[in-house]
Formats: C-alpha cells, structure tokens, sequence
C-alpha cells in the first residue's frame, strides 16, 4: 500500500495568471502618463496663480457648449459599443458616425474659444494666466485628434464588418480612450471655472 502511494503523483493545477490584451495595456499606461502630465500642468497652475501678476479674463462660453457636445458624443461611442454587442450594425456605423463629427464639432469650438480669447486680449504669449489657458486647452485638442485618429479606424472597421459581437477589442480600445478624453475635458473645464 505505501508503494502504491508513493507512485501516486499528486498534479498541482497551474494558478491561473490575469492577462490584459497588450493593447488595452499600452492605452491604460497611456492613459497614464496623460493624467500624471496634467496633473503636473494644474499644479504649475495653482503655484503660478498664488504668485501674483494673474490676469482676469472671461472664459469663453463656447467651452460650455463644447462640454455639452463632448458628453454627447460619449453617449452615442457607448451606443455604438451596445450595438456592436448586439451585432446592429446600422446602429453601430450611424452611432459611431456621429460620435466622429461631434469630435470635430468639439475641436471647432476649441478653436472659436480661442478666437474668442484674442478678442479679449488674451494671448499665448503674455500673462501666465492666457497662457495656462492656451496650454490646457491645446494639449487636450491635441490628445483628442489622436482620439478621432483611433476612433476613424475604428469607423473603417465597422465598415468592413470587421468589429462585431465576437471581435470587440478594437472598439473596446476605442471607447475607452474616448471617454477619458471626455473625462479630462471635464476635469479641466471645471478645473479653469473654479480657479480662474
């Protein structure tokens, strides 16, 4: 009996390890280093603020509107996710169709907002406050050209029919990003009101 139990190998089962799609991994340490640099930028802010010499200027109202516009968009990119779960593909190319163009309707107000900010004498050279203003808002336009960058293969994706139910990583990445971009603008947008 003992021989018996000794030739009895007793199999450990393997942990099973958490594993992320390497995609997904490079945009969240993307994600990333996006939230540590602004972070850094509105602390620089508030120290520069605290100093004195901060011009007083109206924040263009346009940036309101464009807050709206940008939450709008995060509604129809989750519509198109939901659609691309149910394999509606009609739903899921108007969706992300009109996710793309509120992106450019974002970018198109940015740019009114900072034609607003000339006619108030508020430049990029200058006083630290027009510049802060200039620097938060160009680096997230920046960021978020990136996002239609993504969010435009992803639109040709859907096209040819290659995001559907059972492929979904490409509009998951998508989508994420996307509505991070949102979130920051968000951040920001209260972050100038509140400090301003």
């Amino acid at each position: 009996m003992s021989e018996l139990v000794n030739d009895i190998k007793f199999v450990e089962e393997p942990e099973e390890t958490l594993s992320m799609n390497p995609k997904k991994f490079i945009l969240w340490l993307f994600i990333v280093s996006i939230i540590m640099l602004f972070a850094a930028m509105t602390s620089a802010y508030l120290v520069r603020r605290a100093e004195g010499n901060w011009m007083e200027y109206t924040i263009p109202s346009v940036f309101s509107y464009s807050s709206i516009v940008l939450v709008a968009s995060s509604l129809t990119m989750h519509w198109a996710y939901l659609a691309a779960k149910k394999d509606n593909f009609g739903s899921l190319k108007i969706a992300i169709t009109i996710t793309f163009a509120l992106g450019i309707a974002f970018l198109y107000m940015q740019f009114q907002g900072w034609v607003e900010l000339v006619n108030q004498n508020v430049f990029f050279v200058g006083n630290p406050a027009g510049s802060f203003m200039y620097i938060f808002t160009g680096l997230h336009a920046f960021h978020l050209i990136s996002g239609l960058i993504v969010l435009l293969f992803s639109l040709v994706a859907v096209f040819r029919f290659r995001i559907h139910a059972k492929s979904l990583n490409q509009l998951e990445i998508a989508a994420g990003y996307w509505h991070f971009l949102d979130i920051l603008w968000l951040y920001l947008f209260f972050f100038l009101v509140y400090f301003h």
